[in-house]
C-alpha cells in the first residue's frame, strides 16, 4: 500500500541522510526534505523520505490506529523488504 509511517531516527548521517527504526527494522532515509534532524526525534517516512517530524506521542498514536485498521503489519512487511534490498546491494 505503500503509507507514510512513523519511525524515531537512530542515527544522523552524511549527506542529508540518516537510518530510522521502527519494530526492530533499520532503514536509511533522506533528510533533505527537513530541516534539523536529531538522534531521538520521530519523522514521518514515505518512500526513503522523512517528511515531517511529529512528537513521540502522536507518532504512537498514528501507529496505534494503523495497527486498528489493519495497515501496519503490511507496511512494515514492506519497509523489511526495503531495508533488506538496499542491505544487499
Amino acid at each position: 500500500m505503500c503509507l507514510a509511517i512513523p519511525a524515531r531516527v537512530v542515527s544522523v548521517d552524511a549527506d542529508e541522510m540518516a537510518t530510522v527504526a521502527l519494530e526492530g527494522i533499520r532503514k536509511p532515509v533522506s533528510t533533505a526534505l527537513l530541516e534539523d534532524v536529531s538522534i531521538g526525534d520521530y519523522v514521518l517516512v514515505h518512500v526513503g523520505y522523512a517528511l515531517h517530524k511529529l512528537s513521540e506521542e502522536e507518532a504512537e498514536r498514528t501507529l496505534q490506529l494503523m495497527a486498528e485498521a489493519g495497515v501496519l503489519a503490511e507496511e512494515l512487511e514492506e519497509m523489511a523488504a526495503d531495508a533488506s534490498a538496499e542491505a544487499t546491494s
